[in-house]
């Protein structure tokens, strides 16, 4: 059974319309997420924000503060008794 050469440009007509309706909802999207990337939103809060707006759920990409930069270091131990360890280690 053929298609007629009008149904065939309908199809086609219809098809690119969805492509480009794809595109523009891309477009702006890239555009939210730079916005949200130069803000300092976290990737995380940006895919749970995507995954919320999808769903139909409420949201929204309030900054959260930062912790302090007083974090402890890597060892977990004073900088004093690492010291200490970096000495016998070289020593032996």
């Amino acid at each position: 059974m053929a298609r007629t050469p009008r149904i065939i440009l309908e199809d086609d007509y219809e098809a690119e319309q969805r492509k480009q309706a794809a595109s523009d909802v891309l477009y702006q999207y890239s555009q939210f997420v730079m916005v949200c990337i130069g803000e300092g939103v976290r990737p995380t809060d940006l895919r749970l924000h995507l995954m919320k707006e999808i769903s139909g759920m409420a949201t929204s990409l309030k900054k959260e503060p930062l912790p302090s930069p007083s974090f402890p270091n890597f060892s977990g131990e004073p900088s004093s008794s690492r010291a200490g360890k970096d000495e016998r280690c070289k020593s032996t």
